[in-house]
């Protein structure tokens, strides 16, 4: 093999990229340079400010702080690909049903209620991500369904705004107890080990 041909072939070899995508939910426009996001830019060999403002730009229509499942493909010559995902089903429920948190006891407890007119409404959200292209509608709900039994998230026909916001306030209660309860688990475990 001449020199030419052997310089041709390492240019080429050199090209391929091994790594995978980088897997990461971002912040609806808050990404920046910090860690953990900017190594793992810096390391593909990704411009990290450029790429920190082309996302911040293209989520500026999103509520700040919204995570976005994101899906960056590294070129060979530095560029990138960038896919943003809509947010997860978790989240998206959450917010729907009006709770910050889900329930630490799936099955035994209810943390929130939401209406069919919702899951269905998330669904058509969630089914327009590339992973969920060729799920039905009604695949996508009963994915939904199956996410929301997990939260603890109750889904009904009709919900009447009054009850439910005595359901919220009820819930609070119970809710800042478990967080003292876990608190105090949390202290006596530190006190063992220490």
């Amino acid at each position: 093999m001449s020199k030419a041909v052997r310089r041709v072939v390492k240019k080429a070899v050199e090209k391929i990229n091994h790594s995978g995508p980088l897997r990461t939910d971002i912040p609806a426009q808050m990404a920046v340079a910090a860690p953990p996001l900017g190594p793992q830019l810096g390391q593909r060999g990704i411009n990290i400010a450029a790429f920190c403002k082309d996302f911040n730009e293209k989520t500026k229509h999103i509520k700040e702080g919204t995570p976005l499942p994101t899906r960056v493909y590294a070129k060979p010559d530095k560029t990138y690909e960038l896919i943003i995902h809509s947010p997860p089903a978790s989240f998206l429920l959450k917010q729907a049903a009006g709770i910050q948190r889900g329930t630490m006891f799936p099955g035994k407890e209810i943390a929130g209620k939401i209406t069919l007119k919702h899951l269905y409404e998330i669904a058509a959200i969630k089914i327009q991500d590339p992973p969920n292209a060729l799920l039905t509608m009604e695949q996508m709900c009963n994915l939904l369904i199956g996410t929301a039994r997990t939260c603890g998230i109750e889904i009904v026909k009709e919900l009447d705004a009054n009850e439910y916001g005595k359901f919220l306030e009820e819930r609070k209660v119970i809710v800042e107890q478990q967080k003292k309860e876990l608190q105090e688990k949390k202290e006596a475990k530190m006190l063992r080990t220490a």
